[in-house]
């Protein structure tokens, strides 16, 4: 049996063939493990406006989200344009609001590396 770890990255890496990234050329694809288990993928959708792109981190989180996750345990973040591709301050601090130190994993052409939310995100926004 694989690894949960890997299997994150396999899936962020099957949702990065579906980045629509005509602008940027840069596909992501995302994996979130929620607490039940379930794992939710999501790639990046970018727009002529650029304001209303969509990383893939978010669409990963929003799908877990509206199908009634609210936490999540780990996400894997997977690139092909680039050695890493490291998850946004805006998706960090979406991760923030359902997850606590949680582990991300940065995958491209260089490997794999490993982290926790609060490495990336040292202090995030709480209202509490």
């Amino acid at each position: 049996m694989k690894d949960m770890a890997q299997e994150l990255i396999e899936v962020a890496a099957e949702a990065c063939k579906h980045s629509y990234s005509p602008y940027s050329d840069f596909p992501v694809g995302a994996a979130v493990l929620t607490e039940s288990g379930e794992i939710y993928a999501g790639t990046n959708i970018e727009n002529a406006s650029y304001g209303a792109t969509m990383c893939a981190e978010r669409v990963a989180v929003y799908k877990a989200v509206s199908e009634g996750h609210r936490r999540i345990q780990a996400i894997a973040v997977y690139a092909t344009a680039a050695d890493y591709a490291f998850p946004c301050g805006m998706c960090l601090q979406v991760l923030s609001e359902f997850a606590g130190d949680i582990p991300v994993l940065i995958a491209g052409k260089a490997g794999v590396k490993r982290y926790t939310l609060y490495q990336l995100l040292p202090h995030p926004f709480d209202k509490k």
